[in-house]
């Protein structure tokens, strides 16, 4: 094919695989799912009368959906396309591909081709779910039409981007992280311009145009809109998909040039410093004398390793390699954008309208940080994991005399270490906006102690997955999976809770069939291979939970988030974390007797 041999073995072997039917369908399924609960929270608090009742649902219902299958797809395309790349580094495979005819092309968009060609699949299924939307009214082909457009340009922009960083960064956790820093500016950037703070209106409009075609949620937005014969003739904002369009593939297009360029110097640096070290041999004595000298003054000549190797080598060494370093600059820049945006919202905290709102404008530049940490956390933990595994170090360190607390517990610490900045900035934002007065003590004390339990699931939850899953690409995406899984399941319930009722009380019955759908997916992602009667428990528990603190958040009782927060999540971890400390051997496949 014109791609190359990799895209067209995937293409070929991808048909083949139980997970692309398994996925296709699961996808439409949670589709269908959502429409019918949704129908079920109408019929149930309203009645249905006219024609333009179910105009408004199916509106309504398009307003929910798109954004959900926008953000679904943009950022697995991103995680997908950077793990499929780091699993070849980290095997040493890519190099050998390297060796062989293939063409730099070939490779670089085959491999992302192929990364991709599940995620297309996908989306090519949902096509007739959201066709049946319009049989209800309030949506159109076009709109169908244009957020399809934005989805796949999206995807295509995000699976360049992760693709490109992951052939950029030497470590599976560096190109992770910076591909979800380098999403999360793209989208906070515009977001900010969109605002038009500080302009003119004739210069807040060109911002808000200039925003639809460069940000994917601003296009989102304009998109869905339906098209007015007026707006149309004035070139508003309905105009602006194909420039979006347009813009995203030529920004993947330069991407993929550099890719193409890059390629061998990126894979190649490994040999590049041998090459060095080679010359430095035959350079002058006297010199080669002094860089000697100087590298012992600047290296202690003594490293005590501690009784716990693990933990030791995961807080003294650079585990995770140097450049980990632009991961916590970009964070921070990161963080520098939400205080600016905390200290631009001051007095919003009393907005009366803060049911209709949802979430105080106090909190939704610390959302977006916080989710970002708990993202990267798990990242960390997961990776810290199939890392070793790829090199072929898991298997020495599992024949050597580690203990399963020594092991389990020194790279939970590690992960806890190497994020401590993704831990303390959040609270120590939370700690300005209680000195300023626009957070309470006891609210304070409920997003400290949430923050702290849901970061150590989600480092321990990171761990289980590496341990729990042999192919790294396969633990990679569960593990990330099941976190963005959580964020988004979250956001969506609580979108449709105020889009369609007030009333809280009576909302349990339709959301059943999801809380069971989500209990049967968590237990598949974390027990259907070591299955514990902990793990089915937590896992079925978890949904239900969820759903309890979504609605006490909505009627306004923060003790009772936190106490079911807390307790759900905080039981899930150790359902995980004890398992693996007792069954550690058969969870790692060593054997008691290697053990022993």
């Amino acid at each position: 094919m014109l791609v190359g041999p990799v895209f067209t073995r995937e293409a070929t072997v991808l048909p083949r695989r139980l997970r692309l039917y398994a996925g296709r369908c699961g996808y439409v399924l949670v589709l269908w799912l959502l429409m019918c609960t949704a129908w079920l929270l109408l019929t149930g608090t309203q009645v249905v009368r006219q024609l333009s009742d179910l105009a408004l649902f199916g509106a309504i219902l398009f307003q929910i959906l798109a954004p959900l299958q926008l953000a679904v797809a943009t950022l697995f395309a991103a995680v997908v396309a950077a793990s499929a790349v780091c699993q070849e580094k980290d095997r040493r495979t890519l190099t050998l591909l390297l060796l062989t005819r293939l063409s730099r092309f070939e490779l670089v968009v085959g491999k992302l081709l192929a990364s991709l060609l599940q995620i297309l699949v996908m989306l090519a299924a949902g096509v007739p779910a959201f066709l049946l939307i319009t049989l209800l009214g309030g949506v159109s082909f076009p709109q169908v039409g244009r957020v399809f457009a934005i989805t796949l340009a999206s995807v295509f922009l995000a699976g360049s981007l992760g693709s490109v960083v992951a052939y950029w960064r030497e470590k599976t956790f560096q190109a992770l992280a910076l591909t979800a820093l380098f999403l999360v500016f793209w989208l906070a950037g515009w977001e900010v311009v969109a605002t038009g703070v500080g302009l003119a209106p004739p210069h807040a409009a060109l911002a808000r145009k200039l925003a639809a075609v460069s940000s994917p949620w601003q296009a989102l937005q304009a998109g869905m809109r339906p098209v007015l014969p007026e707006v149309a003739s004035e070139g508003g904002w309905s105009g602006s998909t194909p420039w979006f369009f347009l813009t995203c593939v030529t920004l993947a297009v330069l991407l993929n040039a550099a890719a193409i360029l890059r390629v061998r110097v990126w894979t190649t640096g490994v040999e590049a410093r041998r090459d060095d070290a080679a010359r430095w041999r035959h350079t002058d004595r006297a010199e080669r004398l002094w860089r000697r000298v100087m590298v012992r003054w600047r290296t202690p000549r003594r490293r005590r390793v501690w009784d716990n190797p693990i933990l030791w080598r995961e807080l003294r060494t650079w585990a995770y390699g140097r450049k980990i370093v632009l991961v916590r600059i970009a964070y921070l820049g990161l963080c520098v954008l939400a205080a600016a945006m905390l200290a631009g919202t001051s007095g919003a905290a009393t907005d009366p309208a803060r049911l209709h709102s949802l979430i105080p404008a106090d909190a939704q530049p610390l959302i977006p940080l916080m989710a970002v940490s708990l993202v990267l956390a798990n990242a960390l933990a997961v990776t810290s994991l199939t890392t070793e595994r790829d090199g072929r170090a898991l298997d020495l360190l599992l024949v050597s005399d580690l203990t399963p607390q020594e092991f389990l517990f020194g790279k939970l610490g590690g992960v806890l270490y190497n994020t401590k900045e993704m831990i303390c900035i959040p609270l120590l934002l939370c700690g300005a906006l209680w000195f300023d007065s626009r957070l309470t003590g006891e609210h304070l004390g409920y997003v400290v102690g949430g923050f702290l339990v849901m970061h150590l699931f989600v480092a321990t939850l990171g761990i289980h997955m590496g341990m729990t899953y042999s192919n790294s690409r396969t633990a990679i995406g569960v593990s990330l999976g099941t976190v963005l899984f959580l964020f988004l399941g979250v956001a969506t319930c609580m979108r449709m809770m105020i889009a369609f009722s007030g009333s809280f009380q009576v909302q349990l019955q339709p959301f059943l069939a999801c809380m069971l759908g989500g209990g049967i997916a968590l237990y598949y992602a974390l027990g259907h291979r070591n299955p514990s009667t902990a793990i089915g428990l937590a896992s079925f528990l978890a949904p239900a939970a969820t759903f309890h603190a979504i609605t006490s958040f909505v009627i306004g009782k923060p003790g009772t988030v936190f106490l079911v927060t807390t307790a759900t999540y905080g039981f899930a971890t150790a359902a995980m974390l004890v398992p693996a400390l007792y069954e550690f051997d058969v969870a790692t496949g060593r054997t008691t007797a290697d053990h022993s």
